[in-house]
This record gives structure tokens, sequence and C-alpha cells, in this order.
């Protein structure tokens, strides 16, 4: 009985706790946040029946989530391995890396910047129309990264403009074996060479490791890219003329800049968290096995899919590992396990989200959802 009141009283002060954190968040995020998301959801509801504002806004809003909240998947463990050299320095490496690779799309496939992406069923089509909640998804998105919530951009936004519910179910699959197959890589490759990663953490860094991993964060955002563009591009004509392509190359650029000078902002606190990724030898394995892992995905079909999910997969196998070698075994995993169904309740909660926005917008994904759960 004893034990039931004490179990009450420690899931009200979880509670308690829970919403605190909630209020220091919306607190600490200061009216000019709340007034710039409130212009947007007004700017997103006048125009949303102009098909020509509306792309580009829609543009605009789904190129600042996606930096805000996406990249740092890539970019955050260069940012927080790199913290003590120039943030402009950064900012030009990893930026000038997002302009070739886009430019080779665009040049490569007429003028697609999603690296044929967004070919696939469903996908293929300019959108001729808009409706609000999905010039809102991005701005939602924002919400969601504000409150330091890792949330999948691909099924964010590329849900809403689905016109088939096939290619909703078929991105759902590609990024949940993308966590599957990266949670399991990392998990085995951290738990076998654990005596190597043990024995290099007590050598001293040398530039070689630091060169090692500018190489391999470049290719890695690069194959990021090559990947995601597809969700900020969504919103776009599926071949841009040369004057789109410079606007869209421009804007993420100078939005890269930004985030680089506030050092990853607050979703960074998602790869800080994890144990060692400021270590730059650490944060160089953790790049090359992502990299490999969406190299893989890149080739293996031209459907789009999560990169948070998988990005979540690989630190969360990563995590599993290191706890499982730990001298205080028992409270090392059950720390680690809580971390890794934090991120994956996250994740849960955004593609819940996307599902509910799709249904709303689109009729013949609502029709074809209510046959499907009939059955």
């Amino acid at each position: 009985m004893e034990a039931g009141k004490n179990n009450a009283k420690y899931s009200q002060y979880e509670m308690n706790t829970a919403f605190e954190n909630i209020r220091d968040t919306y607190q600490s995020a200061g009216m000019p946040f709340f007034k710039f998301i409130t212009l947007s959801l007004l700017l997103a509801l006048v125009f949303a029946h102009d098909p020509q504002i509306a792309m580009w806004l829609g543009f605009v809003f789904a190129g600042y989530s996606a930096i805000s909240n996406d990249s740092i998947q890539t970019i955050g463990t260069f940012i927080a391995s790199n913290s003590n050299k120039p943030w402009w320095l950064l900012w030009l490496y990893i930026g000038l890396i997002f302009v070739a690779t886009i430019s080779a799309s665009f040049f490569l496939y007429d003028g697609d910047v999603s690296f044929q992406r967004l070919t696939s069923k469903g996908f293929n089509k300019t959108p001729e129309s808009y409706h609000y909640l999905q010039i809102a998804a991005p701005i939602i998105l924002l919400i969601i990264t504000r409150m330091r919530i890792p949330v999948s951009t691909t099924f964010l936004l590329l849900s809403t403009f689905s016109t088939d519910l096939g290619g909703i179910l078929s991105v759902t699959y590609k990024s949940l074996s993308g966590y599957v197959i990266a949670f399991l890589t990392s998990l085995i490759i951290w738990t076998l060479f654990r005596s190597y990663f043990k024995k290099l953490a007590s050598k001293a860094d040398s530039k070689k490791w630091t060169i090692a991993q500018w190489i391999i964060s470049g290719a890695l955002w690069s194959s990021w890219v090559m990947q995601d563009a597809a969700n900020i591009a969504i919103f776009l004509p599926r071949a841009l003329s040369f004057t789109q392509f410079l606007f869209f190359v421009g804007y993420i650029f100078i939005g890269l800049g930004i985030l680089f000078y506030m050092k990853g902002d607050r979703i960074q606190n998602i790869i800080t968290e994890k144990t060692t990724v400021n270590d730059v030898r650490n944060a160089t394995f953790i790049d090359l096995v992502y990299t490999f892992i969406l190299v893989v995905f890149q080739f293996a079909s031209k459907i789009p899919m999560s990169t948070t999910w998988v990005f979540l997969g690989l630190l969360g196998g990563r995590e599993i590992a290191i706890a499982l070698n730990r001298y205080n075994h028992e409270g090392s995993v059950k720390g680690a396990f809580k971390i890794v169904i934090k991120d994956l309740g996250y994740a849960t909660f955004g593609l819940i989200i996307s599902v509910l926005i799709a249904i709303n917008v689109n009729e013949q994904v609502r029709e074809q959802f209510l046959n499907l759960i009939k059955f």
C-alpha cells in the first residue's frame, strides 16, 4: 500500500516536472518567437489560396524549419566537436558543399533539386493548389522544434502533399527500416569495437582526426542533402528555372549561416546529451556510420525516407552499446533506454501528427485511410 502511494507521488512529481519543462520552454522562447509564429500562421491563412504566393511562402517556412530541425542530424556532431573554431569557417565549409550538391542535382536532372526523390508515386506532380495546413505544417514543425523535440520533417511535410496513402506507407516503411538497421548497426559496431574506442579515448587528440572528421562530415552532409532536399522542394515546381534555383540555394545558404552563428540553437540538445559526441574521434565514427547507411538507402530506392529516424536509431544503438559495457551496468542501461524511448516517442508523436494532417488535407488519402482501418 505504501509502495503504491510512493509510486503515485513519484508519478505526480514526474508530471509536475514535465509541465515545468514545457513552461520554461515557452518562457525562454520569448515574445519575438511567438510574434513570428502568429504572423506566419496569419500569412499562411491569407495566402494559402493564392498558388504563386503560397508556393514560395511554404518553401520559406519549410526551409527554415528543415534547417533548424533536420540539418542538426548531420552537422550537429560537427558543431559540437568544433565549438572552438570560428562559426563562419564551419558555415562556409558546409554551405559550399550544399551549393555544390544541389547544383549537381539541378544540372543532372533538368531542374530537379530533389535528386529525383519527388518522382515517386504520390509526390511526382507539382501542386496546383495549396491547403492551409500544408503551408502551416512547417510552422507547426518550428513550434515542436522549439520544444527540443526531434520530429521527422519528411513525415510532417511530404505526407501533407501525398495524393496516395500508399506513398505515405512506403515512406513510413522505408523510414522504420532505416531506424532498425541504424540501431542494430551501431549496437554491433560499438559493442565489437568497444576496446578500440576505449583505447582511443585514452590517447591525445591529433590533427589527423580533425581532418578525417571534416571530410566525413562533408560526405555525410552531402548524402543528407540528397535525401532531404525533397522536404523543402515539395512546395515548388518539380523543375526549377535558373532564377528559382538561385533563390532556393541562396536562401538555404544564408539560413545555414544563422544556424552556425547560433551554434545549433535548441534542438542541438538532442546531440549534446549523448555520450562523448563532443570528442572529434567519436563524432567522426558516428558520422562515418551514418554516411554509410544513408548512401545504402540512397541507392536502394528513390522513395523518400526520414533521416531523423535513421539518426535516432544510430544514436540509440550506440547509447545502449556504451551502457552495456559500463561498470555501473544496471543504472547505465536504464538511463540509456530512457533516452532511446524518449527520442523514439517524440518521433512517433511527429508521425501521428503528420498522418492526421495528411488525412485532413487530402480527401483521397482520407478515404483510403478509412477503408484501410475498416479491415
